[in-house]
C-alpha cells in the first residue's frame, strides 16, 4: 500500500492507498480555527477532492480535536471582519460536504463550538470514548449561532437547544445516542473503527457515490414533496449512467460489477 505525505505544518495531508487523511496540527492552539488555518484546511479538502482518493479522514493532533474559533482573530475585530471570518468558516463546512469523497471525522478529546460544527459537518463521524462535544457560547458572552446550524441538523431541535443554551459538554456516548456521531469506541480502537466505517461507506462506484452525496445534501432540508420531486429526477437521470447500468446487469447476471474507469 503506497503512502505519501504533504501539506503545511499546520495541516498535514497523507495518502494511504485509497484514502487521504487530513490532520489538523495546531496542538498548542488546541487546533483553534484561525482564518489562515481555515483557508489551509479548505485548500487541503479541495486538493484531495481533485484526486482519485475514495475517502477522506479528518483527524487532529494534540489533546483536543478542535477548540473552535481562534479568539485571537476575533477579539477587537470589526463587524465586517468577523462576518468575513464566519463566511470563511462556512465555506470550509460546505467544501467538506461538496467534495465527491466520503468524509469521516476522527474525533478524540474535545470538539467545541466551531470544532463541534466541524465534526457535525462531516458526512460521518467516529468518536473515542474520551471525546466530548459542546456549544459553550450559551454559558458565555457570545452564543454559538453558526455552530448550531450544523449541530441542529444532526441532533434535532430540542437536543440542539440543550447543547446551545446550557453550553455543557456532551460525552461521546450521548453524542452517539443523539446522532452527532455514528459510533463511539474505546480510544485504542478509534483508528480501526474509522477505517472500518470508511471502507464500508466507500463500496461501489465512486462516481455514483459522488452524485449520491451531492443529491443527499441537496434534498435534506427540502419539504418532503419537494425532496421527492428532486430525488425522482436525479435518480431517473442517474439510471442512465454506465455505473447504474453495470450495477443492474451484474445483479441480474449474479456476478461482481466491473465499474467503469
Amino acid at each position: 500500500m503506497s503512502e505519501a505525505s504533504s501539506g503545511t505544518s499546520e495541516v498535514l495531508v497523507r495518502r494511504d492507498g485509497a484514502f487521504t487523511t487530513i490532520t489538523m496540527n495546531r496542538p498548542r492552539r488546541r487546533n483553534a480555527l484561525s482564518r489562515a488555518f481555515l483557508l489551509q484546511l479548505t485548500a487541503a479538502f479541495e486538493e484531495a477532492a481533485a484526486t482519485d482518493a475514495r475517502g477522506i479522514v479528518l483527524a487532529a493532533n494534540g489533546p483536543v480535536f478542535s477548540a473552535g474559533h481562534d479568539f485571537a482573530d476575533m477579539a477587537g475585530a470589526s463587524h465586517a471582519d468577523v462576518r468575513a471570518l464566519l463566511r470563511t468558516c462556512t465555506e470550509l463546512m460546505r467544501t467538506i460536504q461538496s467534495v465527491p469523497q466520503v468524509v469521516v471525522a476522527r474525533v478524540h478529546g474535545l470538539a467545541t463550538a466551531a470544532g463541534c460544527q466541524l465534526a457535525a459537518s462531516c458526512d460521518l463521524a467516529v468518536a473515542a470514548r474520551s471525546a466530548g462535544f459542546a456549544a459553550p457560547g450559551g454559558k458565555g458572552g457570545w452564543f454559538c449561532h453558526t455552530p448550531l446550524v450544523a449541530i441542529s441538523h444532526n441532533v434535532g431541535r430540542k437536543r440542539a437547544a440543550e447543547m446551545a443554551l446550557t453550553g455543557e459538554v456532551v460525552d461521546a456516548a450521548t453524542a452517539a445516542e443523539w446522532g452527532l456521531v455514528n459510533y463511539t469506541v474505546p480510544d485504542d480502537e478509534l483508528d480501526k473503527a474509522v477505517l472500518d466505517l470508511l471502507q464500508r461507506a466507500t463500496q461501489g462506484s465512486p462516481r455514483s457515490k459522488a452524485l449520491g452525496k451531492q443529491a443527499m445534501y441537496a434534498q435534506f432540508d427540502r419539504p418532503e414533496d419537494d425532496a421527492y420531486a428532486y430525488a425522482i429526477e436525479v435518480m431517473a437521470a442517474s439510471s442512465q449512467t454506465p455505473e447504474a447500468q453495470e450495477g443492474m446487469r451484474a445483479f441480474l447476471d449474479k456476478r461482481h460489477p466491473d465499474w467503469p474507469a
